[in-house]
């Protein structure tokens, strides 16, 4: 029997690596999609044993590198994280593939875009079974690299360039607390992760700084946040992937999966905590003022993975694995859906110029409303199992009022733009020329399955780990605000929406500007490129030109040459005062000696 979850998974890493390595003609493309699909089949054998028989194992091969104090070598660990996270991120690569074939047939180089796709997918593999911070680093380097090639995929147009460039330099800021946290383990304790998880009684300030800062970096958190919303350049099947499995998750993945090493740490758990919370309000603020339909799905994921390091700042890691794996489905269908959105309406991404798109493509319209709906929580779709949960504990611990009003603050702002999407899209009166297409079978398949995850996954998993329902132990008001507040954001989204179309346009309010630029962007993007390149130029044109080339040169020489002249002769040039002063002398002799 423990023979069997490890080879399951070798098998599933050697095939993906095999379609990435083969030849694949464009005919032949659906062979990944196949490929795929038997690869998650295949995964569920290891996540049924795990539920039947809490099987965790870990597997490690012969040492590749033999130091004296650090042997290196390959090893998985294969526990309730990996094992349940491998089938969730198949399944949604396996949409995502089948959707792209699709979306992206005109490209003519789809086989490679496929091939990228799938490699995401094994460095993220790489990340979620890792056991040592080698392997573990190995892959987190190369969902930044793929994340680069991804976004930068329409490389002909400068925005994906930058954006693509964004990505990678705000990773890259990232990474440095990474490699802080590796090299200070390597130093004192141990890369390997049971013999690192054994010592972490003992406190250490640098290498939980150091994992805050790898998360911050690679979840989007407050300060390094601009580059997720800036990634929407690339194609739609990217941040599909990008947001929902790989990538933004791997942050709070390794937050989960080392969260022993913080949990001692206090200082670092609020961190954690306000970090969260001011990501989550903050996100949620700023997707309100945007119109584009991407960049409000990717500030939605912002604010969800906000909500994660929240959990983990109240020392609870499994509700905040739970959110990220039910929040994977009904992401990448939100994004999938968009994507049909806007092939169908020429590339339009605006939400005010889509409308009435009930009737031209009822399914995705259909699957939209239960993605939107999951996303704020509606009970009995996903999200209301892990989103309910989150703020019931919240409302439930010692933890401050200051946390909890501003999480609530965001359900509500996340309920109002959801609604926002719902009826700006579904509703009203078409302002595009719309190029409709048949909902065929490889568009409405992945989207139907994603529907069914995102209506399902929540019942399922209470259904196979709660067998008997709870006590209530907690007053109806507070079981009944996460929903309040929710209900809340539906109704002030529809009057804002009804009173915002009548009216007149006028000039945007400074925080609604200030949400919309995303607050920092402004400074490290406008403010300090303008600040240094205006005193570069008075540096160069004031400093240099008119003071010190102006002294030292034209100037400088004048003085030099009047200095010799003033040495070679003692004329001065000053006849009338000498011819003045002569008369002068000649009149006074002369008056005195008459006298």
């Amino acid at each position: 029997m423990d023979l069997i979850t490890p080879t399951i998974i070798l098998t599933i890493f050697f095939s993906l690596t095999a379609s990435t390595i083969r030849h694949l003609p464009k005919d032949h493309l659906n062979n990944t999609k196949y490929t795929f699909m038997l690869m998650f089949m295949i995964s569920m054998i290891p996540l049924n044993m795990l539920l039947n028989h809490n099987n965790e194992l870990t597997m490690t091969l012969p040492p590749l590198i033999i130091t004296p104090t650090e042997n290196i070598n390959i090893t998985f660990t294969l526990d309730t994280l990996s094992l349940i996270f491998i089938p969730v991120a198949l399944f949604i690569t396996w949409s995502i593939t089948e959707f792209s074939i699709w979306y992206m047939a005109s490209d003519p180089n789809i086989s490679k875009f496929i091939k990228y796709l799938t490699t995401f997918l094994i460095m993220m593999m790489i990340i979620i079974t890792a056991n040592n911070m080698y392997q573990l680093f190995i892959g987190w380097e190369g969902v930044g690299i793929m994340s680069f090639l991804l976004i930068g995929w329409w490389n002909a147009r400068s925005d994906a360039n930058t954006a693509a460039l964004q990505a990678i330099i705000y990773n890259r800021i990232g990474d440095i607390g990474l490699i802080l946290a590796t090299t200070w383990l390597i130093t004192f304790s141990s890369v390997n992760m049971q013999e690192l998880l054994i010592q972490y009684e003992t406190i250490h300030l640098i290498p939980t700084a150091g994992l805050m800062a790898a998360a911050i970096g690679k979840s989007a958190q407050f300060s390094l946040h601009p580059w997720l919303p800036a990634a929407m350049e690339g194609p739609t099947p990217v941040s599909a992937l990008l947001h929902s499995s790989t990538m933004v998750v791997a942050g709070v993945f390794l937050l989960i999966r080392l969260y022993p090493l913080l949990n001692s740490n206090h200082t670092m758990k609020t961190m954690c905590l306000i970090l969260g919370a001011t990501t989550t309000m903050f996100a949620a603020a700023a997707a309100i003022t945007q119109h584009d339909i991407k960049k409000i799905i990717a500030l939605s994921t912002t604010s969800q993975l906000g909500l994660m390091m929240t959990m983990l700042g109240l020392g609870q890691p499994t509700l905040a694995f739970l959110h990220m794996t039910i929040h994977s489905f009904f992401k990448a269908l939100l994004f999938l859906c968009s994507g049909s959105f806007i092939h169908s309406l020429n590339n339009e991404q605006d939400l005010r110029m889509m409308g009435n798109l009930l009737k031209t493509a009822p399914m995705t319209s259909s699957f939209t409303t239960i993605a939107s709906l999951s996303l704020m929580g509606m009970p009995f779709l996903s999200g209301f199992y892990s989103k309910d949960t989150i703020i019931e504990t919240m409302a439930n611990s010692h933890t401050n009022l200051w946390a909890l009003m501003i999480t609530l603050i965001a359900t509500t702002l996340s309920a109002s733009y959801s609604m926002q999407i719902i009826l700006l899209i579904l509703t009203g009166p078409s302002h595009t020329n719309i190029n409709t297409h048949k909902e065929a079978m490889n568009t409405i398949s992945p989207l139907t399955r994603l529907t069914l995850t995102s209506i399902l996954v929540g019942s399922i998993t209470k259904l196979s780990t709660l067998q008997t329902p709870p006590m209530t132990t907690m007053p109806k008001t507070v079981k009944l605000l996460a929903l309040t507040v929710t209900v809340l954001g539906v109704a002030l989204s529809k009057d804002f929406t009804q009173t915002a179309l009548s009216s007149p346009p006028s000039k945007p309010r400074t925080i609604n500007l200030f949400f919309n630029q995303l607050a920092f962007f402004n400074i490290p993007h406008r403010a300090m490129t303008m600040k240094t390149l205006k005193s570069s130029q008075q540096i160069s044109t004031e400093l240099m030109d008119l003071w010190t080339l102006e002294n030292y040169g034209p100037k400088g020489l004048g003085k030099t040459f009047t200095r010799l002249i003033l040495l070679s002769t003692q004329q001065k040039n000053m006849i009338k005062n000498y011819m003045t002063t002569f008369t002068l002398t000649l009149l006074i002799s002369l008056t005195l000696t008459a006298t």
